[in-house]
């Protein structure tokens, strides 16, 4: 599971790469820093995350919510948990907010538009509507899309096709890479993203992954380290250091100066200062976690996930105090694709 597709590398990409394997680590995240900071300013863009459901049809190898895992307590929350979460972050000042949840068939494609459509409606169009729920139909993602998401996100997490078979539940990698051209030619503002550290992954998969977020030209790319779960086929797999996920931050960044990065969870509960170290080396975004507290413990898909006990609303005020030890600030506007 380490086969080196053949890819072509256009000069200025490969110039960055070349720069990329001969810096340290702070170098590296010195560079991409400066470089965030140029086009994105100092500002760190928040997204109220929404974690509405942990039901899954798929059984990847790495997700603590796989089908699969039957020691998880299944929910789902209802429009109404929904619309409560949204007000609460738009009051607090949140201009973007994130529905995410497992592939659950339970939910369909009208139930998700009707709530999006009234997040739009609430907001009176001032919010942007990301959508993050797994592979769908062209239609409906066009559906989705006429009813107001603006973004869609959906992770390849690793570029190599014979890992990301053998993880994804035998999903293929051409499956994912197809659907994002479908959300791209829909217009959306669109997301991918990977893990650090998968087993089987070589560092030319690691630099592959780059490469094909900037080969989808992607609005946005989140990546965290791979935490081994317990409750998965993959338990007491190798934990790689954060050093590595931070590498490939400072990467994308050289790669996609204008995209944007989330300081991702999984990097603050690998490391207690990673989502700072995560700022430092090119991300700049923060997604502060408003579904309901009595929930949270249910959505790991990794292990070790903190703030599980915090409020959305505490955790803003959190975030806003760790931004400031790196020197930057929050940014509540809706942070619209560059």
């Amino acid at each position: 599971m380490t086969s080196r597709p053949t890819v072509a590398i256009e000069s200025e990409a490969q110039q960055i790469i070349d720069r990329y394997h001969e810096m340290s680590d702070l170098d590296l995240a010195a560079e991409a820093g400066k470089v965030c900071r140029q086009v994105h300013g100092e500002g760190v863009l928040l997204r109220g995350l929404i974690e509405f459901s942990n039901r899954c049809t798929r059984n990847c190898l790495y997700c603590g919510i796989r089908r699969g895992n039957h020691h998880v307590q299944r929910y789902s929350l209802s429009e109404a948990e929904i619309r409560e979460s949204v007000r609460v972050g738009f009051q607090r000042g949140l201009r973007t907010f994130v529905l995410q949840g497992g592939e659950d068939p339970l939910w369909s494609t009208t139930d998700i538009a009707r709530v999006v459509e009234w997040i739009k409606d609430y907001t009176c169009g001032e919010a942007a509507v990301t959508l993050s729920l797994g592979i769908k139909s062209r239609r409906c993602y066009a559906l989705l899309r006429r009813a107001g998401a603006d973004r869609y996100l959906l992770r390849f997490e690793t570029s190599n096709p014979e890992l990301h078979s053998y993880l994804r539940d035998g999903i293929s990698l051409a499956r994912r890479i197809e659907a994002l051209k479908d959300l791209k030619d829909l217009e959306y503002e669109t997301g991918t993203g990977y893990m650090v550290g998968l087993p089987g992954e070589s560092e030319w998969t690691r630099v592959r992954n780059a490469l094909l977020a900037r080969e989808l030209k992607a609005d946005m790319v989140g990546i965290g380290p791979f935490l081994p779960h317990p409750q998965t086929p993959l338990a007491g797999s190798p934990q790689q250091p954060l050093s590595l996920t931070l590498r490939a931050v400072s990467l994308v960044r050289l790669l996609l100066p204008r995209c944007h990065m989330p300081a991702t969870t999984a990097a603050g509960s690998l490391d207690p200062a990673g989502r700072e170290k995560a700022l430092s080396a090119g991300a700049n975004v923060l997604m502060p976690n408003l579904t309901p507290t009595i929930y949270k413990a249910d959505y790991q898909l990794y292990p070790g996930k903190i703030c599980l006990d915090e409020s959305g609303v505490k955790c803003i005020g959190c975030l806003s105090l760790r931004v400031k030890t790196v020197g930057r600030r929050l940014d509540f506007s809706i942070g619209a694709a560059l």
